[in-house]
């Protein structure tokens, strides 16, 4: 899709910088993700605050539900106008959710077309360039490059054995030969080649361990930051998208570090591990205790500025007793 094409480009200009800077790719992923997350977490902070301010009002919320047990619709209009009076969007914990699902695809754009989104060299060389590799004798069967999604990856991946030929150095300038170069070689990492798609080896072979550590990961995210939040939460049990993304997000991870390069799988591991230590100091900072604490603070200071408007007329002790005895003569008279 064109706008995760795009999404891919401008997210692809991070990664290089990175990548320009360390000359690893897994590095830069690292960096990358940190700065991504960086700029996410304003995203981070509304669904915390969402979802400790349904904890926050889960119990006016039960008593309204059992006030009006018997009238559903007057319920539902008063939790409403309960959750708006407070500031609390309870559905703003699913809808933030989506973001980070929108990072991933740029970043799996920016991965998995590195020359034309990460190193932006011009689509119409990329394209020639690819076609004139596919002629070659036994490059396509030996790469396995039968889908059109991941053939700027295998060219990165196969770049030294072509790169001398003089087709590939007339198609591009000497500049571009360079970065390609320097940008392949920046691709194994920990001693894993992050090019490589683990569908491709097979399930016994260590690419496996992609999959296995991306699941094992979103597990560990998914439960520590449900217990954070939903020990005090008796209402996230009713919050169908947190129930899904429980259950289904390791699983959908692991299918989808399995099928696609492997860099795409780091990125969301280290991900994962970014966002962990995200939702534990952010659960802490804005648990649903501190802000409760804090909206009895701000409302008592409400009314004491309230009360300090109020104007205050002193009145001496005696005035006040003739001032009463006048008024009592006045009303003798009026009978």
């Amino acid at each position: 899709m064109q706008i995760f094409g795009f999404l891919g480009s401008l997210l692809g200009y991070v990664l290089w910088g990175a990548f320009y800077l360390l000359k690893d790719f897994g590095l830069s992923i690292i960096v990358f993700t940190i700065i991504v997350r960086l700029c996410m977490f304003p995203f981070t902070i509304k669904q915390q605050k969402s979802m400790a301010g349904t904890a926050r009002l889960s119990k006016k919320q039960k008593e309204i539900q059992e006030k009006y047990k018997n009238n559903r619709q007057k319920a539902q209009e008063e939790i409403s106008k309960l959750y708006e009076k407070e500031g609390v969007k309870p559905t703003g914990g699913c809808l933030t959710m989506i973001v980070p699902f929108l990072v991933l695809f740029g970043v799996f754009y920016a991965v998995a077309y590195p020359l034309t989104n990460t190193l932006h060299i011009d689509s119409a060389k990329v394209t020639e360039a690819l076609n004139y590799v596919n002629t070659i004798p036994g490059y396509t069967a030996a790469s396995g490059a039968t889908n059109a999604t991941y053939q700027e990856i295998y060219f990165l991946k196969d770049f030294s054995c072509f790169q001398n030929i003089d087709a590939i150095q007339q198609i591009f300038s000497a500049d571009q030969l360079n970065t390609i170069t320097m940008f392949e070689k920046g691709f194994n990492t920990f001693g894993m080649n992050l090019f490589a798609i683990p569908q491709d080896y097979g399930l016994w072979s260590p690419m496996i361990l992609f999959p296995v550590i991306c699941f094992a990961s979103n597990v560990l995210t998914q439960f520590i930051t449900m217990r954070i939040n939903g020990k005090n939460n008796p209402m996230q049990q009713q919050q169908g998208c947190m129930k899904v993304m429980m259950y289904a997000m390791p699983l959908f991870s692991a299918y989808i570090a399995y099928i696609v390069p492997s860099a795409v799988a780091f990125y969301w591991i280290v991900s994962s591990l970014v966002s962990l230590v995200q939702s534990v100091i952010v659960g802490k900072l804005f648990s649903p205790q501190r802000m409760t604490a804090t909206s009895e603070a701000r409302h008592a200071a409400l009314m004491f500025e309230q009360e300090a408007l109020v104007q205050y007329n002193y009145v001496p002790h005696g005035l006040s007793e003739s001032a009463e005895e006048n008024t009592n003569s006045k009303k003798k008279k009026k009978k």
